[in-house]
């Protein structure tokens, strides 16, 4: 069902335009990268998922094969929320469950807090450092990632066909390097490549998350127990700026899990999007607590 990579589908109704994808049945739920990453990170899952959901995987400004992120005077993350929550409305997405890992998993919290999201699931997302020497670490993992990728250049071809080569290049990232396909590893180089740009634009604006999310938003947050990037220890301030969203930790995968452990996070995704009425927001808190304990 995932298919290829080429051609997608665009919005293209005023505003930014960013490239998506659309799969399956159901409740709409959207899916959101991490930085740098692109939408076909969630190939993985995207087979479990659209057999119970219309599932919209999107690019995020700057990445992928959507146009370049460009500031225009506004704060950084209000432009991103902005050119999201567009988006949405070009889709003729009226709160759809959002759920995002990493970055994606701050923009889909936004978009609970603004009212855009019907549900949201964030996974390892971004914000929930304590302090600047804290977040100092992560953004040297993507400015030494960013000087080592523009050294391998070319070479990053013949980089991927080595099981080495891709446990290098997803060491920090996931916990199973082998299990991604040298075409998919060379995929992910082009998009972190192009999205350079954006990265510089989107750390040297990154602040914590704090805003509030209407208690009618169900949220999961799920962390990766392997998680390099932002490491566990961050799922902790989570529980205290969001103390009634559902918590759960994911055993046995690194901070981007679709590859790790797909069945899981499926399981993870589904919970969260699960239909408020029939569920209900506890429902979901129990049955997710016992999915991934």
């Amino acid at each position: 069902m995932a298919g290829s990579i080429d051609g997608p589908d665009q919005a293209v109704r005023g505003g930014a335009v960013l490239a998506f994808e659309r799969h399956g049945s159901g409740e709409p739920l959207v899916l959101v990268h991490g930085i740098t990453h692109r939408r076909q990170v969630w190939y993985p899952v995207l087979d479990q998922l659209a057999e119970q959901r219309e599932v919209i995987l999107v690019d995020l400004p700057g990445h992928g094969q959507s146009p370049p992120f460009v500031a225009d005077g506004r704060p950084v993350v209000e432009l991103l929320r902005a050119q999201f929550s567009q988006f949405l409305i070009e889709q003729l997405l009226d709160r759809p469950h959002i759920a995002g890992n990493s970055l994606g998993g701050r923009v889909a919290l936004e978009a609970g807090a603004a009212g855009d999201a019907r549900s949201v699931t964030a996974l390892s997302p971004a914000g929930f450092w304590r302090t600047g020497a804290s977040f100092a670490y992560t953004r040297r993992l993507f400015t030494s990632a960013a000087a080592v990728s523009e050294r391998i250049g070319p070479r990053a071809a013949v980089l991927v066909r080595s099981r080495a080569g891709r446990t290098l290049m997803y060491g920090v990232l996931t916990s199973h390097p082998a299990r991604i396909s040298p075409d998919h590893a060379l995929g992910d180089f082009r998009a972190f490549q192009y999205a350079r740009p954006a990265l510089r634009l989107l750390l040297d604006a990154a602040t914590p998350f704090a805003d509030d999310i209407p208690c009618d938003v169900p949220v999961t947050i799920a962390w990766a127990a392997r998680d390099l990037v932002l490491p566990l220890w961050q799922a902790g301030v989570a529980r205290e700026v969001l103390p009634h969203a559902v918590h759960v930790t994911m055993r046995g995968v690194g901070h981007v899990p679709m590859f790790d452990d797909p069945a899981l996070v499926a399981e993870v995704l589904l919970r969260g999007s699960a239909p408020v009425a029939v569920a209900g927001h506890q429902g979901a808190r129990t049955a997710a607590t016992s999915a991934t304990a």
